[in-house]
């Protein structure tokens, strides 16, 4: 089956090899959306980068510096004020950037109580920057304030992800009889259609292809896995991604970074939440409980069905309830534990819990392709209602393609979740957002904070007008004191099922 779409970066002409798929595309009905949405992301323009660049014109951590700004009006803080602080970026040599768009995360915590903020960052285009928190703890408060990549970086890896969106690679096992052959598969290929086997899903119309095996036919291929990266920067531009240099590396302050907050005069403020003694307080009308044994758990997910959806960062989910609710036994079926799909039973309390990864292009350990399947037709398959809860997320894979790639399929995912919520509208829809990670150089080009930065606005834009939950999963790692981690460690995930259980169990 061959599906057309619109395409906003190629231009192939008939003289010119038959490509008939895309990494830039989105299907036609969606081409007005694709469009907002990239101007909704864009950032603000940065440094060229030629190849004779010099380090020392880049942003450097160690010669910038951040400054509090005395409060409005003067006197002491007070729980509800707005603390602003001012950001300047220098170079290797001291000298003020010029221009904007660095990557610059700001943070507000008391290490002594486990107390976290994520602060929001402006970019004045000239090399200034303004971080801005609300005071929502009395006692002592720090800033923090980290440079995760120069301008000139993001130069870098806007030029990788739009030239070279092929850069990791998967293969495909085709097996009959006794013959056995491997191709590479992504979710386009340059090669003319009779070299390829077009795997796109007839119902989300959702690309995927695979070199034709030499021998075999394209309906004899039985397993999906990850192969590997093709290595892309060059050795000058590899020194723009230098961990405690110019990546994820702390700006220190030009005056003092702590500052005394007294209780609260007046005034709101309503980020997503923080932390206070270790818990996540949410403030976007959530009574965030706290669940913190078994029987709690079981209580609330009792006569429940629970199904998930995603990558690994949403399998952890899985393995925590199971971990911490004995009565929640996992079922054997016989499948690949980081893929699934996996089910756990309470047949005592009556919960079912299911857990099945998203559709390509999932890194992965092998998997049987049988097992493959798309999120939106999972969904199609749930009949919903008051007692089950539908959580899903789907991010961290998708950060080494163009965001059209993204993009395309949250849409799908979209429109069967308005599709379930049409034909039962009690269900409960939860999604995961993604998080900030550690980075090094290689994953740095393929799974980088500025690329989840730019998909997790994407996603709260695509479901802004749908009745979902969102789970903060950006604020909520962000804010806590632990190092970041693709794989949040268990006081943050703790903290991330104490926010599910409260919106299946408001009323706890």
């Amino acid at each position: 089956i061959l599906h057309t779409f619109v395409d906003s970066s190629w231009n192939i002409t008939s003289s010119q090899i038959n490509i008939f798929c895309s990494f830039h595309s989105v299907l036609p009905e969606d081409a007005l959306e694709l469009e907002f949405l990239k101007n909704y992301i864009t950032w603000p323009e940065t440094p060229s980068v030629p190849d004779n660049f010099s380090l020392t014109d880049t942003s450097h951590a160690a010669h910038s510096t951040f400054t509090i700004l005395p409060r409005d009006g003067g006197g002491s803080w007070h729980v509800g004020d707005q603390l602003e602080v001012l950001i300047k970026i220098n170079d290797f040599n001291g000298r003020p950037k010029k221009s904007g768009g660095d990557v610059l995360f700001a943070r507000l915590h008391n290490p002594t109580v486990h107390a976290g903020v994520v602060g929001k960052v402006f970019d004045h285009h000239n090399g200034s920057y303004t971080a801005v928190f609300p005071l929502l703890w009395e006692g002592s408060a720090q800033v923090e304030v980290t440079l995760v990549h120069s301008s000139e970086a993001v130069t870098v890896l806007d030029r990788v992800n739009q030239e070279e969106p092929g850069r990791i690679f998967f293969q495909s096992l085709f097996h009959s009889g006794s013959v056995t052959e491997a191709t590479n598969c992504n979710v386009c290929l340059k090669a003319p259609p009779e070299q390829l086997c077009n795997f796109t899903d007839t119902r989300t119309r959702e690309p995927w292809f695979c070199y034709k095996p030499k021998t075999l036919k394209c309906e004899h291929r039985i397993t999906h896995a990850f192969k590997g990266y093709v290595p892309q920067p060059t050795a000058k531009e590899a020194k723009l991604f230098q961990s405690g240099v110019n990546l994820k590396t702390s700006i220190q302050s030009s005056e003092p970074s702590r500052i005394s907050i007294l209780p609260k005069l007046k005034g709101k403020t309503n980020p997503a939440g923080y932390y206070y003694q270790d818990a996540w307080r949410a403030l976007d009308g959530t009574s965030v409980h706290q669940f913190n044994n078994a029987t709690a758990i079981s209580q609330c997910l009792k006569g429940k069905v629970l199904h998930l959806y995603g990558d690994s960062t949403v399998r952890q989910w899985f393995e925590f309830l199971i971990a911490k609710v004995p009565d929640l036994k996992k079922f054997d079926l016989k499948t690949p534990p980081q893929t699934g799909p996996l089910m756990a039973l309470d047949y005592k309390n009556n919960i079912l819990l299911t857990f099945r990864c998203h559709g390509p292009p999932l890194r992965a350990y092998t998997l049987p392709v049988s097992q493959f399947h798309f999120v939106a037709n999972e969904l199609d398959s749930v009949v919903g209602g008051a007692n089950t809860v539908v959580i899903f997320g789907v991010w961290a894979h998708f950060g080494v393609y163009p965001v059209e790639v993204y993009i395309r399929r949250l849409l799908s995912i979209r429109r069967a979740v308005v599709r379930l919520l049409t034909r039962a509208p009690d269900t409960l829809v939860v999604i995961r957002t993604g998080n900030p990670k550690r980075l090094t150089l290689r994953e740095s080009l393929t799974t980088d904070d500025y690329y989840a930065l730019q998909r997790d606005k994407i996603l709260r834009a695509i479901f802004k007008e749908v009745n979902v939950k969102l789970l903060d999963a950006w604020e909520m790692t962000q804010a806590h004191y632990l190092p970041h981690d693709l794989h949040p460690p268990q006081p943050i995930i703790k903290n991330m099922i104490d926010v599910i259980l409260s919106h299946i169990c408001p009323q706890r």
